[in-house]
């Protein structure tokens, strides 16, 4: 069976049944990485993507549950060339150790700050709750959303 679903903007064909969890279909058919399998239970957040901008935990969503609802990975916010203000920033306050959760953290405050363009550091903490660290970056992942805030409302 294929299941057609709307990626980074582009619409994508995949072999997959509908029960398949999305981040299973992220990584072994559209070969998109950045979505990491933490936990397999919804609650380390290192799967965390985008569905109509509300942050999802895709290795417990089914694919046939997505509809024509739009799906934006990591590999959606920004490019090498033109990183997203978010990349820029965890990249700038070197916000990565290991990197296995940034993709989280990084998806997270996205739909946090489409919310809230500016949070204060409190709000931030709580919108990035959800997602655990084990490496202990958790400052300057803060510090990094708070500055991409501040680029944002720049822009």
């Amino acid at each position: 069976m294929a299941v057609s679903l709307k990626v980074n903007g582009a619409v994508r064909s995949v072999p997959a049944e509908p029960e398949t969890p999305l981040l299973y279909v992220l990584r072994n058919d559209l070969e998109l990485n950045g979505a990491k399998f933490g936990c397999g239970l919804a609650q380390c957040g290192a799967c965390t993507v985008l569905v109509d901008g509300k942050p999802v935990r895709s290795c417990v969503t089914e694919i046939g549950s997505l509809g024509q609802s739009e799906i934006t990975t990591l590999e959606g916010l920004g490019t090498v060339a033109k990183p997203h203000p978010l990349q820029k920033a965890f990249v700038d306050e070197q916000a990565v150790q290991c990197g296995y959760c940034i993709n989280g953290m990084i998806m997270s405050a996205k739909a946090l700050l489409d919310r809230n363009p500016h949070p204060s550091e409190a709000q931030v903490r709580a919108g990035l709750a959800g997602n655990l660290c084990r490496c202990g970056t958790h400052g300057r992942i803060i510090r990094a959303v708070l500055k991409a805030s501040q680029a944002m409302g720049r822009t």
